[in-house]
Order: C-alpha cells, then sequence, then structure tokens
C-alpha cells in the first residue's frame, strides 16, 4: 500500500509565502514524476508545478517565477515554496506521484494525497 501525505497548508495574507510537503510511504520500488495540483469549490483540477525524477520542472503560467518544486529522492518527498501568494491561489492543493510497488515493480501507477488547503486573504 502506498500513501501521500501533504502538509504546510494554512493561511497567509497576500504576498506572504508558505511551503507544503508531500511524503509517500509504503511498499515503493521507485518514484517517478510527482508534482502538485490544486483544485478550487466548483472548478477542475488544475496542475500547479511537476518534477522528475532527474529534476526537470514545469510551472503553470499563472505561477512561474513565483513557485518552486523540488523534491528529495532519497526520501521520497515533493515540496512546493510559494512566494508572493495571491488571493486567486487559494485552493485545496493535491499532491500526485507517479509509483511503482515492490509487487509490481514494471507498472507505475497514479498515487494522490488527500489535499491540503492554502488560504490567501487579507
Amino acid at each position: 500500500q502506498v500513501q501521500l501525505v501533504e502538509s504546510g497548508g494554512g493561511w497567509v495574507q497576500p504576498g506572504g509565502s508558505l511551503r507544503l510537503s508531500c511524503a509517500a510511504s509504503g511498499n515503493i520500488f521507485s518514484i517517478g514524476l510527482m508534482g502538485w495540483y490544486r483544485q478550487a469549490p466548483g472548478k477542475e483540477r488544475e496542475l500547479v508545478a511537476r518534477i522528475t525524477s532527474g529534476g526537470s520542472t514545469n510551472y503553470a503560467d499563472s505561477v512561474q517565477g513565483r513557485f518552486i518544486i523540488s523534491r528529495d529522492n532519497a526520501k521520497n518527498t515533493v515540496s512546493l515554496q510559494m512566494n508572493g501568494l495571491k488571493p486567486e491561489d487559494t485552493d485545496v492543493y493535491y499532491c500526485y506521484a507517479l509509483i511503482s510497488t515492490i509487487q509490481d515493480r514494471h507498472i507505475m501507477r497514479q498515487y494522490w494525497g488527500k489535499g491540503t488547503l492554502a488560504t490567501v486573504s487579507a
């Protein structure tokens, strides 16, 4: 069984910063792509940022230059440093990862965390 657990959400004023973290645990053989999505009520989940195992990154245009994604392959963690936060960044942020398990080493499956809420308001 594989689990992704997020932490680090909360409330911050506009212009402030938050750091989200996500730890993968369980019967993990390897982890490929990791990343963060976000979703507001009534809207579709959208990609925020993603990072390959080699460290290549992609960002949504709306967060480019403000957010930084990073990962620690040894610890099976991915983080999202969010700077210059705006009210429109208020969302539930979900961690995801492509993971193969010890039982199925050749199959990469997508796993999701339960989400952490980030609220940006004055």
